[in-house]
Order: structure tokens, then C-alpha cells, then sequence
């Protein structure tokens, strides 16, 4: 017999049955519900919002989508608009019309008055020194002549302190240039405006002048600089400028080695070499692509010859087989490609022989990789217009001569003196260094008048030698006057060397050791003649900075904080009696070479040398290598042009016009 459900139970069905169909229960409901009924009603609360929430998703998602694209629309119309604006209102502001009248000029300046030993025009004053009062100022101020445009001219610039000099700059050039990057710059990887800056505006700050000249000669008696400017259709003339302090900063030239025909070669250290081998590689394939070339003559054409293993020879190879292989292969004939070949000499046995022994390896396999001809422990014989003969020994031990014909050769084997290094050096009767002027720790020039004459960067050699200073050194730490210098004596002793000469700190390290292995008598203490021998060999051990633009940055940034501080304690230094000369030594220590590493280009690849460790790699190293260089450019202005060169080299390519 079937039962009825109480009455109790049939109203309890009457009133929920209906809950899922009207409202929720309330959180705060405190209805309890029989255990059986509970799963029906939960299921279908969750059935109900499922279905809102699967009804209204994908119109919200839409809805979203528009309501941030119009955000991103109209974020970018306001910024584009302001922009736009910002422009106009900077030209609004920059091109207007100035009215100059009654500018005061001094009448020397105009007149020069004539003297020297060559009774030439004397340039005491210059066009503007008159013109506002911040030049009239510094008219009065020491006369500091700083001689060329490089790295440690713009390093000394940089540091010196505005109202401390007079600065006048005289270079060949009107602006500074990035050297590192010139291999670059002779393929059309970046363009030769994003490597320099006008001397003018970075001697602005310190409202210096700027005479487009080349140094000829010195006279240091009279403080007078002879120089021979650049005019316009090849007149030029020589006049003296005086100086209160001079700066030589006018680099090197390269070291012809007595190699004979060197006339046939490209060197790659300014903007012009630059310009002038990116012609030279696409005249050579414009010829080659002619249909007239026989084959020997394309093959030439397309031979291209590197003489120097260093790290401008190894960058510049790589920068034209990079050229080759990603733009000139897709716009000339196939067959040029197919018949460029690319040859590095090297007298060494390795490339990039200053780097580790990894870095090198890893060098000469990525060139091999590229098929890139690697001649090593051969020297350079001569050069013709058509070949490059060198001597390599051959298998059983004879030396042999080859040639590589060729109608492209890149010449950077070493350093050699500048003409005006060279004449300064025949004045002074202790330089006897063959490719700089020597220098002392504070880069004076020896044997020229303390504190009026310095030398940094490729001009200039820091000296190593000890023996020099022994009598002066001797009677400094001989303390009981016997002629001997006892272990106490010798420690004072080099102390001394340490501070006359920075780089023998290494070879001193194991005091006691040198001095017991010099001490050959065995009697506790070094006579003259075992000193002699023993800064003898300690100068022997020392290796002379390398030529390269961080030391003459780091020295230039050195010498501009130094005369800064000269400037700045001028008084304080004359009320103590300290006489000009010596005032070096007063506001600061010797200068110290700080290594911070070396670095390579070698092909969609670079290669660092930091010291106790190497890297090297592919596309990770070459984006580190162009992050220091795009960190070490004088401006922002070259900076961003550098940055807009390597976009638009990855996105076009390289220009393939013949500038």
C-alpha cells in the first residue's frame, strides 16, 4: 500500500520547489534542509550560473578588447599630438633672428704682433676673447694649449673644471672621431657622422677655441707653439701660438716596418681612410660585375689583403666578409661572391696575439669557419699596385716567397711616430724612445721644463727604466751615508721606485727575495754595482702600456683633474712656497693605468679580454660589444645616431652607394 507523504513534508516541497526558480537563500538564512535535498539545490544554483556566466563571457570579452584598443588609439593620437607639438614649439623657438653689433674684438687679435725666432704672427689674443664677459675673464686665466683631437685630448677636456684656463685646441681636424668603430664605418655598417663630434662644441663648456691647424715645431725657451693652418685652396700659413701649458695629444702614425711600397696601401685611422676604403670595395665590385672583366682580373679585383693580426686588422677583415656575405651577395652576380677572397698576414704565430690564448684560438677558428685565409708567422717582403709578396718559412725549414694578387690592402702592422713627436723629441737630448716621447709617471716630458710640457696617449711612452734615478734613489734611503743599502734601506728604496714608477709595483712585490738574490757577496746589503744590476732587470721586466684609446682616455681624463686641481690650490701652493714646477707632486699621485679589459669584432661575434677571464660568444658577445661601445660615445647626439645606424643596418642592410 503506498504511503503519503505527511503533510509537513508536502509543505516543505510546496515552498522549495520554487526557491531555483524565484531567489537564492540568503547567506543568512538560517532554513535547515534535510541532507537528501541539499545536492538538488546546490546543482542547480551552479547550473543557473553557469549558464549566465557562459551567456555573458564572450560579449565581455569583447567589450574589454574595444575598451583598451581605444585606450591604445588614443593614448598614442595624444602622444603623437604632443610630440608633434613639442616639435613645433622647439623650432618656434630655435629658429629666430639674432642682430650682433658693436661685438668688442681685441686689436691684437685683428694685428697680431710678429716674433719667435721666425718672426711669424704671435697670436696672443684671439677673435674671442673680447666678445662677453666670462671670455674677458678667462683671458687672464694660464694659457693651456691642448695639441690634437683624440681620446686623450677629449679625456682632458672632460675633467678640467670651467674658468680654470684659457684652453685653445689645435688639430688638423675640426672634430673628434670614435676609433674603435672605424672598421665599421669602411664598410657602411654605421655611418662615418655617428663617429664624431665637433671640437667646437665639446670645448664649449669651458668656452674654449678651437684653431684649425697642424703643429710644426716648438720652442720652449720662448713658451711658443709654431703652427701651420688649413685654408681653404691650399694656401697656408705658419704663425706661433704662446702657451702657459701645453698638452701633446696628437697620436701616431703607422709603422712602415722598411716595408717598400706601402704608397699602394689603405691605413684605417681616420674618417677619410674610412671613406676611402668604402669606395676602393665598391668600385672593385662594380668593375668585377662588369661582364668585360676576364677572370684573373675579377679575382684580383676581389682579393682583399689585411697586413697586421691586431685588433684593427682582425675587425676590419670581419667587417668585409660580413659585407660579402649579407649584402653585396644580393645585389651583384653570384659569381663575385664566389670569387672574394679575404687574406690576413700576421708575423705572430697567433691573431690578436695581445688577447688570451682562448681568445685567439677562438678567433682564428670562427675566420677558418668563414673561409677567411689566415697567414701567420710570415713577414710582408714589399707591395705592388697588383700584388702583396711576403715570406713565409716553408715546411723544411727554408724560408719562401709568395704573392697574392690583389688591388686592396689594408696596412696596420704597429705604431710609429707623428712629424711633430718626432721634432719635439730631437730637441730634447734624454729621448731616445723610437716610437714616443717618453714621459714620467705624472706625464712631463723628460728633459723639458717640469710642469709646462705633458705627452699622453700614442704620443707619448711612460718610462720604465730605473737606473736613471739609482744615485738619486741611493741617497734618499742610505740613511747612515756608507754606500751600502742595507734590507731596512732597500724596503725605504722601493717605496721610492714604487712612487717614481707605478708599473715596476709588480716586479717588487717579493722584497726580500730580490734583495737576497742580488746580495751577491752575502753581506746583508747591496752595493752599487749589484743595485745597478738589479733596476736594471726589474726595468727590463716591465711592459709599456699599450697604444690604445683606453689608456689615452684614461690618461687624458687623469691630466684634466690634476691641472684642475693645480688651478684650484694656485694660492694655497704659492702661500706654502711651492714653486710651479712643483706643484704635480703637491695635489696629486702618479698616474695609474687601470686595465679594464679588451675587446674584438670577428664577425657576427666578438671576443673580451678582462683580465683573469675571457668571454667570448655569437650574437649575446657582439650586442655586449656594441653596448660598451654605444656607452663609451662622447654624446648623446652620436649615441643616437649610432643606435638608429645598427637598426637600419638590420632592417635595410648596409648602404651600397659609393659616397
Amino acid at each position: 500500500m503506498l504511503r503519503t507523504a505527511p503533510s509537513s513534508m508536502r509543505s516543505l516541497h510546496a515552498h522549495t520547489r520554487p526557491l531555483h526558480r524565484v531567489l537564492p537563500l540568503p547567506a543568512h538564512s538560517r532554513l535547515s534542509l534535510p541532507g537528501r535535498f541539499r545536492p538538488t539545490i546546490a546543482k542547480t544554483y551552479a547550473t543557473s550560473a553557469s549558464s549566465t556566466t557562459t551567456a555573458t563571457k564572450p560579449g565581455f570579452r569583447w567589450r574589454t578588447f574595444a575598451r583598451y584598443t581605444i585606450y591604445l588609439v588614443g593614448s598614442s593620437v595624444v602622444g603623437l599630438g604632443l610630440l608633434t607639438g613639442a616639435i613645433f614649439l622647439h623650432d618656434a623657438c630655435t629658429y629666430r633672428e639674432r642682430h650682433i653689433e658693436g661685438v668688442p674684438v681685441s686689436p691684437r687679435a685683428l694685428h697680431p704682433e710678429r716674433g719667435g725666432p721666425k718672426n711669424l704672427p704671435v697670436l696672443s689674443r684671439l677673435l674671442s676673447d673680447l666678445e662677453d664677459d666670462e671670455n674677458r675673464e678667462l683671458v687672464e686665466k694660464p694659457h693651456l694649449v691642448i695639441v690634437g683631437g683624440g681620446w686623450g685630448a677629449v679625456g682632458v677636456i672632460d675633467k678640467l673644471s670651467p674658468g680654470d684656463y684659457h684652453v685653445t685646441i689645435v688639430s688638423p681636424e675640426t672634430y673628434t672621431t670614435f676609433t674603435p668603430l672605424l672598421p665599421s664605418a669602411a664598410v657602411g655598417t654605421v655611418s662615418v657622422r655617428s663617429l664624431v663630434e665637433p671640437l667646437r662644441k665639446i670645448a664649449a663648456r669651458l668656452k674654449g677655441h678651437l684653431i684649425n691647424a697642424r703643429a710644426i715645431d716648438l720652442v720652449m725657451s720662448e713658451r711658443l707653439l709654431e703652427v701651420e693652418t688649413i685654408v681653404p685652396g691650399g694656401k697656408s700659413e705658419r704663425m706661433y701660438i704662446p702657451y702657459d701649458k701645453l698638452i701633446i695629444a696628437v697620436g701616431s702614425t703607422s709603422s712602415t716596418h722598411g716595408v717598400p711600397g706601402l704608397e699602394h696601401c689603405f691605413q684605417l685611422k681616420t674618417i677619410s681612410d674610412a671613406q676611402a676604403i668604402r669606395k676602393r670595395i665598391i668600385d672593385n665590385f662594380e668593375a668585377a660585375s662588369l661582364p668585360t672583366t676576364t677572370p684573373e682580373e675579377r679575382r684580383k679585383l676581389l682579393s682583399f689583403v689585411v697586413c697586421g693580426g691586431g685588433p684593427t686588422g682582425v675587425e676590419t677583415a670581419a667587417e668585409i666578409y660580413d659585407l660579402c656575405q649579407e649584402d653585396l651577395i644580393n645585389y651583384f652576380p653570384k659569381i663575385c661572391r664566389k670569387e672574394v677572397s679575404i687574406h690576413l698576414i700576421q708575423s705572430r704565430e697567433h691573431i690578436l696575439n695581445t688577447y688570451s690564448e682562448a681568445i685567439s684560438r677562438y678567433a682564428e677558428d670562427k675566420f677558418m669557419h668563414d673561409n677567411i685565409d689566415l697567414i701567420t708567422s710570415a713577414r710582408v717582403q714589399a707591395i705592388g699596385p697588383d700584388k702583396v709578396m711576403y715570406s713565409k718559412r716553408g715546411p723544411d725549414g727554408k724560408m719562401e716567397t709568395h704573392e697574392i694578387p690583389t688591388n686592396f690592402v689594408l696596412w696596420s702592422t704597429g705604431i710609429a711616430m707623428n712629424p711633430f713627436t718626432r721634432r719635439v723629441a730631437d730637441l730634447l737630448p734624454n729621448q731616445v724612445h723610437k716610437k714616443a716621447i717618453e714621459v714620467d709617471a705624472h706625464l712631463r716630458v723628460k728633459g723639458a721644463p717640469l710642469g709646462e710640457v705633458y705627452a699622453i696617449g700614442d704620443a707619448s711612452t711612460i718610462e720604465t727604466s730605473v737606473v736613471p734615478y739609482l744615485l738619486e734613489l741611493v741617497d734618499e734611503a742610505d740613511k747612515n751615508k756608507d754606500g751600502k743599502i742595507d734590507f731596512e734601506e732597500w724596503e725605504i728604496m722601493v717605496s721610492r721606485i714604487k712612487k717614481r714608477i707605478p708599473m715596476a709595483e709588480e716586479q717588487l712585490q717579493k722584497v726580500r727575495e730580490l734583495f737576497d738574490l742580488y746580495d751577491s757577496d752575502s753581506d746583508n746589503s747591496l752595493n752599487l754595482n749589484e743595485l745597478a744590476v738589479l733596476l736594471q732587470e726589474i726595468g727590463n721586466k716591465i711592459t709599456a702600456l699599450p697604444a690604445t684609446a683606453q689608456v689615452a682616455s684614461q690618461q687624458g681624463k687623469y691630466l684634466g683633474k690634476k691641472l684642475s686641481k693645480i688651478a684650484e690650490r694656485r694660492k694655497v701652493l704659492e702661500a706654502n712656497g711651492l714653486r710651479p714646477e712643483e706643484a704635480d707632486e703637491a695635489v696629486s699621485g702618479p698616474f695609474r693605468y687601470s686595465h679594464l679589459g679588451s675587446l674584438a669584432y670577428i664577425g657576427n661575434a666578438a671576443v673580451f679580454d678582462l683580465g683573469r677571464f675571457s668571454f667570448m660568444g655569437g650574437l649575446a658577445a657582439m650586442y655586449a660589444w656594441r653596448s660598451v661601445y654605444w656607452s663609451e660615445q662622447v654624446s648623446m647626439r652620436t649615441r643616437a645616431l649610432l643606435m638608429i645606424d645598427w637598426i637600419v643596418r638590420g632592417v635595410w642592410g648596409r648602404d651600397l652607394s659609393r659616397l
